[in-house]
């Protein structure tokens, strides 16, 4: 790492990925499915307003459930391995190189990126970081709401809902 006018350089691979902290990774059956190792760069650079990760990918896993932002957008730049990215209703093949990005909005810009490849797929994730942000997910039917700042954030269902007054 170097200092420069007091934010730091970061060199990928001096970066150690990690599994999520305990208690906060995918757990039984579904952490056969999710297994990405990732490294928080943007708060060692100092990024304010944009977040970057780097994630190490296994093959055979998705990095995270299928799903689309209404707030925030993100950016993935493929490093080295294969994959490929479900978007909206459409699946397109990753290798290195290539970089797509996926604007906030509806089902149709959900996305994953699942490494069908032989060895691990290395690829940075860049998105801006507005708060609060909702989260739709496709497959399952959830919704998610967050708050970067506070760390609050919140899973639930649509129709799953406590009304306003309710034990005031």
């Amino acid at each position: 790492m170097v200092e420069t006018n007091s934010f730091p350089i970061i060199n990928l691979d001096s970066l150690a990925p990690t599994p999520f902290p305990e208690g906060h990774g995918p757990k039984g059956a579904t952490a056969e499915r999710f297994g990405p190792l990732i490294a928080r760069i943007g708060p060692m650079i100092g990024a304010r307003h944009l977040g970057c990760l780097l994630t190490v990918l296994p093959s055979g896993k998705a990095a995270f459930p299928f799903h689309n932002h209404r707030v925030n957008e993100e950016m993935f730049l493929i490093l080295e391995g294969t994959g490929r990215l479900r978007l909206g209703a459409d699946n397109h093949p990753l290798r290195p190189g290539d970089i797509v990005s996926c604007p906030p909005g509806d089902v149709s810009t959900a996305h994953q990126i699942i490494n069908d490849g032989e060895v691990d797929l290395r690829y940075l994730s860049f998105s801006t970081m507005m708060s609060p942000d909702i989260v739709d997910y496709p497959d399952s039917g959830k919704i998610g709401f967050s708050h970067v700042g506070s760390g609050m954030r919140m899973i639930t269902r649509p129709g799953a809902t406590v009304d306003y007054w309710a034990d005031e």
